[in-house]
């Protein structure tokens, strides 16, 4: 058996070390220069950065197994900090309730509870809590809302907030709320642990996030695979209801016995050969938010002790500060500067996405000095990267038109879709990861694994396994 597998990210990465690893012969193509996709890390002024921040945390045991055999001891746990930067003041994240409406001062703090208990008597919304905006306010209230939830959110995916599907609340907010926090406040219950995208410290890489992905490729040649780096694929052939080859950008045709696809899923079922056009228009009305990154080299290695910021300010455009000198020693290597990331999101057809580096870095200098965040601080250079459709946008309804889509992926034999691109799921790289795992042995072993189902927020682990400085620690089951 020959199998091809589409992107070079988390999930298509780890798809192709796993079959390669039980004997099956492989192709990773990866259209980039190297592998780990949005997770993938890059050289800069002497240091190693990534494309903003990446925790990797799980509690799902044999993500962590294979994290673990692929990175070796070369890891640091790192006790995450990370916080909002609101008009000025920082309030930590995730919230917790006293430092919030202590930071709002108390006129404010009464109003947000005030709000909270007026949703729970009346609610403002009408009918089932179908968008983001209905479902955070239902369980925070309006005016916490506005300041906390909204202009980020916005920023992030460039529509209004009751435009935007509750998926999105449900996966990074989940069963939380202002009442329940409180009360987590004076004690936190044992049987109500914390949120997995919300965890004080996380396993990372001493190389950069993309060392993980990096390794893995190396092992996937180590075993007979090939890795084809600048091979973009222009699309996947099907005949009669199976693929069966994958067309590259250059004309040339390779054949398998089964595809792995991780490129974005509006441009695989668009370009399939047998699509109907009310599936490939369902395909290509699927939107993704792209991000501009810009980095900026300032030479102080004491700014601020958060490796990111969440900037909530509805006066900058950015949405989110990385800072690198907080991650692990071994980025900065030994260098006495400190790497600043910093975030923007666009749309395509936005004037933002047009613009140039020069005019770019100018922008993120400006909103930088805004902030006060670096004082007189010299700023040193700055570099741009831009990355087109990072983000699955859950606008409202959303799954109506995905669903058609995926009745139609899952009648073609011989081919899956994965990953955050391939699969139109929010992803982190511990879903990726498992999506890729499971996708490998519906392959290499038979099995029967439902993809579709996979994005671990929503559900609650059986067996609870976590990386500590000393490897993996098991609690059983629970």
């Amino acid at each position: 058996m020959v199998v091809g597998v589409i992107g070079g990210g988390p999930a298509g990465v780890t798809a192709a070390y796993e079959l390669a690893k039980h004997g099956v012969s492989v192709d990773l193509y990866e259209a980039g220069d190297t592998l780990g996709g949005l997770a993938r890390s890059m050289r800069l002024w002497n240091q190693t950065v990534d494309l903003g921040p990446h925790r990797f945390f799980s509690k799902l045991r044999r993500v962590n197994e294979l994290w673990l055999e692929v990175v070796g001891r070369d890891y640091a746990m790192v006790n995450r900090n990370t916080r909002i930067y609101y008009n000025g003041k920082f309030f930590h994240y995730p919230l917790r309730p006293m430092n919030a409406l202590s930071q709002l001062g108390p006129i404010e703090a009464l109003h947000c509870v005030g709000s909270y208990f007026k949703e729970q008597v009346a609610p403002s919304r009408r009918g089932s809590l179908d968008t983001f905006e209905d479902w955070v306010v239902d369980r925070f209230g309006r005016r916490l809302f506005e300041i906390f939830f909204r202009t980020y959110s916005e920023k992030l995916w460039g529509i209004s907030c009751n435009k935007l599907d509750s998926d999105f609340a449900a996966q990074r907010i989940k069963k939380l709320n202002l009442l329940e926090a409180l009360k987590n406040t004076v004690q936190r219950p044992k049987s109500n642990p914390r949120h997995q995208t919300l965890v004080d410290q996380f396993a990372y890489p001493l190389q950069g996030t993309g060392m993980v992905y990096r390794r893995m490729g190396e092992l996937v040649e180590h075993h007979g695979g090939r890795v084809l780096l600048r091979t973009p694929v222009q699309r996947v052939l099907t005949k009669d209801g199976r693929a069966f080859a994958i067309e590259l950008d250059n004309g040339e045709t390779k054949f398998y016995d089964s595809i792995i696809s991780s490129m974005p899923i509006s441009l695989l079922v668009s370009r399939l050969p047998e699509v109907p056009d009310e599936v490939r228009e369902s395909a290509l009305s699927l939107r993704f938010r792209n991000t501009i990154l810009v980095y900026l080299n300032i030479p102080s290695e004491s700014l601020f002790p958060d490796q990111w910021l969440y900037v909530h300010s509805e006066n900058v455009r950015m949405g989110r500060i990385t800072n690198f000198r907080n991650w692990v020693p071994q980025l900065n290597a030994g260098e006495e500067s400190t790497i600043l990331a910093i975030e923007y999101w666009a749309n395509d057809e936005d004037a933002l996405w047009a613009n140039d580096d020069t005019l770019l870095i100018q922008l993120a200098q400006e909103e930088l000095r805004k902030t006060g965040l670096i004082a007189d601080e010299p700023i040193l250079g700055g570099h741009v990267v831009k990355i087109r459709r990072c983000y699955p946008v859950y606008r409202a309804g959303y799954k109506e038109v995905l669903r058609p889509v995926m009745d139609y992926l899952k009648d073609i034999d011989g081919l899956q879709a994965i990953g955050r691109y391939g699969a139109f799921k929010y992803n982190n790289q511990d879903h990726s990861i498992l999506m890729g795992l499971m996708a490998a042995e519906n392959i290499a072993h038979g099995a029967n694994h439902d993809l579709w189902g996979v994005n671990t927020d929503y559900e609650d682990y059986q067996e609870s396994a976590v990386i500590t400085e000393s490897g993996l620690s098991v609690s059983g089951a629970g």
